[in-house]
């Protein structure tokens, strides 16, 4: 018998600040863009009603910081994000700190040596020899090559892992400009840290509630639209590269992408009861509904988590899976799939089983 490695316990965290986006136009961005109609319309129809951040413009605007001065806030905020989030997972799966064997850190908002992995570590209460991996820089869709890397390190060891996925974007509001692109990603992203706990399938029955095993991912990158998407650094944070573009690229890829992985197991689109799509915005999730020939309701967990928490980067799609997993209609035996897109222009997809 193939021991799978099992997703056995979800934790969520989030900043206290709240930004709540019809307020956050009319009192910050709607200056920054001349009061413009159209730029009004982009940035209230991004399907967002509220996001959650360590800073919220309205009370402090970090749009002239320098990259350090980010840096530094990021080491302030992002350990006990990611700590809560983790301990949460741990009691969820039912399992103590120190039964840990690997613990991998997703972040491509923030940097620090020692990591956050490091103090995690430390804090939690996690043995010494407990390996440790941190994945950075890959945005959005980098949950799903770690949940792979981590359910790889689960069925090869025999072990528990830990995932958390902590992003905190918005230290990184641009100074003022025209630029739509930065409207968008304004408009869009919030904060949040989510963490998933993978263990032996043989040891899952103490987790807490459904537990879904990871069966196969598939990745797909289009090197030809590798510029419709960027994260650079500047000398004042990181600075989104976000082309309308995107979700055109994407219709190219998805279906066959996403058909790829099925087929690998006799299933069409018709036999997956749960589809966690990462909410890159609203036309994103249009283009996947249309190019799987979805019914309307398939990506309510996706369009609930983009209007009451953003696009978290990282940890949403994390956020939504969890979302997934505690709905009705998912039962045990059901198939879901995990997709998330980011910079290459990459998409990502895993299968998993209830």
């Amino acid at each position: 018998m193939v021991i799978r490695a099992v997703l056995a316990g979800f934790g969520i965290a989030q900043p206290d600040g709240v930004i709540r986006q019809a307020e956050a136009w009319h009192n910050y961005f709607a200056d920054r863009f001349d009061g413009s109609s159209g730029a009004r319309r982009v940035f209230l129809n991004a399907g967002v009603n509220t996001r959650h951040a360590v800073a919220n413009p309205l009370f402090e605007d970090v749009s002239d910081w320098s990259t350090g001065k980010r840096m530094r806030r990021y080491a302030v905020e992002a350990p006990p994000l990611a700590r809560r989030a983790v301990s949460d997972a741990l009691v969820a799966a039912g399992l103590a700190p120190d039964e840990v064997g690997l613990l991998a850190v997703v972040s491509c908002t923030g940097y620090t040596t020692p990591g956050l992995d490091v103090g995690l570590a430390a804090e939690l209460g996690m043995r010494a020899d407990t390996q440790r991996l941190c994945i950075g820089h890959m945005g959005c869709y980098a949950a799903l090559p770690g949940l792979g890397t981590v359910a790889d390190f689960v069925t090869c060891r025999q072990r528990p892992a830990v995932l958390v996925c902590v992003e905190l974007p918005s230290l990184h509001m641009q100074p003022a400009s025209r630029d739509m692109s930065q409207l968008v990603a304004h408009a869009l992203f919030g904060d949040a840290a989510a963490a998933v706990v993978l263990r032996p399938d043989d040891h899952a029955t103490s987790a807490k509630g459904r537990v879904a095993a990871v069966l196969d991912l598939v990745a797909h990158t289009d090197t030809t639209a590798a510029d419709q998407m960027t994260w650079e650094i500047t000398d004042h944070g990181f600075r989104m590269g976000l082309s309308p573009r995107v979700p055109d690229v994407l219709a190219d890829h998805v279906a066959t992408t996403i058909g790829k992985l099925l087929v690998r197991h006799g299933l069409t689109p018709s036999d997956v009861a749960g589809w966690a799509v990462h909410p890159g915005g609203p036309r994103i999730l249009d283009v996947v509904e249309s190019e799987l020939g979805l019914s309307t309701d398939a990506l309510l967990a996706s369009r609930t988590v983009l209007r009451d928490h953003g696009n978290c980067s990282s940890a949403t799609v994390l956020m939504v899976l969890a979302k997934l997993l505690q709905e009705d209609r998912v039962t045990t035996g059901d198939h879901l799939t995990a997709t998330a897109f980011g910079p290459g222009l990459t998409l990502y997809t895993a299968l998993l089983r209830v």
